[in-house]
């Protein structure tokens, strides 16, 4: 059956019209190395790529997004934990459309793999493999959702100076309501020799977890990452360098 590609150009459509959203520019391939920070301390690498799929079926492009944590230093390097991220989604204009999302754990002594659908036919997202019972049963899916790496996505495409933004994160098989603040000017962020006048993203209701992400104009993926527990450091993603398609 080909209803996907048709459902998901009637979401798009609906939700460009009833947002009055501006047609953001298109999105353009790229990859993106990190330096990987835990707890303050060089932890290692990551990847993130944004990879064209082609026209898809329906009326947008097709995309992958994925994000690759390799740890090599430290506590996580001992244990050689790797941390593999992907979301297979739908462009419709500045609209981004999740269909399939991916998180694999691997680690010297155990391992897990979820994979998520997004069924926008029947209007529920379901996941699989090694997932706590209560997260296998369907989740309601609405006009919008994202997942945690579309939500990087939509930030980038979002920010500007001093405004509150707004996502539906639906992802690992729960559905959670983001909320952001852009900072009214932007900082200076600097890693290695490289530095970025950059906006800073806050997450504002996610309790004694914060998320912050840095985004500076003209450059396709975030600067910098941070996540903190309990008012320290966690994972800080740092960037060294990014190139387009070729």
């Amino acid at each position: 059956m080909n209803t996907l590609p048709s459902v998901c150009a009637w979401v798009c459509a609906s939700l460009l019209a009833g947002a009055g959203l501006a047609q953001a520019a298109p999105l353009s391939p790229f990859e993106a190395r990190y330096e990987a920070r835990y707890e303050g301390r060089l932890a290692g690498n990551a990847t993130m790529r944004l990879v064209d799929g082609g026209t898809a079926r329906g009326q947008g492009t097709r995309w992958r997004m994925d994000l690759d944590i390799e740890g090599d230093r430290g506590l996580v390097g001992l244990v050689r934990l790797n941390i593999d991220q992907s979301t297979v989604f739908e462009a419709h204009e500045d609209v981004y459309v999740p269909l399939s999302q991916s998180s694999v754990r691997k680690a010297l002594l155990f391992g897990r793999t979820t994979v998520g659908t997004y069924d926008w036919a029947a209007r529920t997202a379901r996941w699989t493999g090694d997932i706590d019972r209560e997260r296998r049963a369907p989740v309601p899916l609405r006009d919008g959702d994202l997942s945690g790496l579309l939500i990087n996505l939509a930030i980038m495409r979002d920010a500007a100076p001093g405004r509150a933004l707004h996502y539906r994160f639906v992802d690992g098989g729960r559905a959670r309501q983001h909320e952001y603040a852009v900072a009214a000017e932007t900082e200076n962020i600097a890693v290695g020799d490289m530095h970025y006048e950059a906006l800073r993203v806050s997450r504002t209701n996610g309790g004694n977890d914060e998320t912050i992400v840095w985004v500076a104009d003209g450059v396709p993926t975030p600067v910098r990452i941070l996540q903190r527990e309990n008012g320290s450091d966690a994972i800080d993603l740092r960037l060294i360098e990014y190139q387009g398609a070729p």
